[in-house]
């Protein structure tokens, strides 16, 4: 396996991303998308959309057009069990061997993510400025996303486009820009690890239908 190397987000690290090829089953990969189409999809939001959700007030016209502007897919929450026992495994073995070793004892759950035509989600990164604060989510009070995974389950001839990218720059307008996609998690069943704090999106799909699972480890803030 390939490990990328530079230093990153005010951090010293030694690899961008760990990844798996192939590494998941065709048949886990078949049941997690037919399990999260058997659920009712809504669209995918983003942070500065959440607020009103969880308010229960319905975005208005122009505020889905600027999401979209920004993000266009649709989700599904999944925190089943069995999907964890497949996936924490790798999640351990990456944060060791990419040297990260960043303490973490939560996952959040599960997003079952489709792609149709012209979907994508813009840059971004999967981090937020502040720890979690929901009494709601007890779990996740005073945590903060450390790694994030994103699991391929579509077959590769199945979609055309969709392609994962990392900016390695991390936005930092001094810098020139540094991307570059991340071809290893192409076939179906591979998986990539990632600090969250990495900018990230999802180029347009021009062909098909791309599923993938999205899931984010959180931890105690950085100390």
């Amino acid at each position: 396996m390939l490990i990328l190397t530079t230093i990153l987000y005010s951090m010293v690290l030694k690899n961008y991303y760990y990844y798996f090829p192939g590494i998941l089953r065709d048949k886990f990969c078949d049941e997690v998308i037919k399990h999260g189409n058997f659920f009712r999809d809504e669209v995918a939001i983003t942070g500065k959309q959440t607020p009103m959700v969880e308010k229960n007030k319905s975005l208005t016209k122009d505020e889905v057009k600027d999401l979209k502007k920004k993000r266009d897919s649709n989700i599904v929450w999944l925190n089943d069990l069995w999907i964890y026992k497949e996936l924490h495994p790798y999640i351990h073995e990456a944060n060791s061997k990419a040297d990260w070793n960043f303490q973490w004892d939560w996952s959040e759950s599960c997003q079952f993510t489709k792609y149709q035509l012209n979907q994508f989600y813009g840059w971004h990164c999967d981090s937020w400025e502040v720890p979690y604060s929901d009494k709601k989510e007890k779990n996740f009070i005073g945590k903060i996303r450390k790694l994030s995974a994103t699991i391929t389950l579509s077959d590769p001839k199945d979609y055309k486009g969709g392609e994962l990218e990392f900016d390695f720059r991390n936005f930092d307008p001094d810098k020139e820009p540094s991307t570059r996609i991340c071809k290893e998690i192409l076939p179906k069943g591979s998986m990539v690890v990632f600090p969250s704090f990495l900018w990230h999106r999802v180029k347009p799909v021009t062909e098909g239908t791309r599923y993938s699972l999205v899931m984010w480890n959180l931890g105690s803030p950085y100390k």
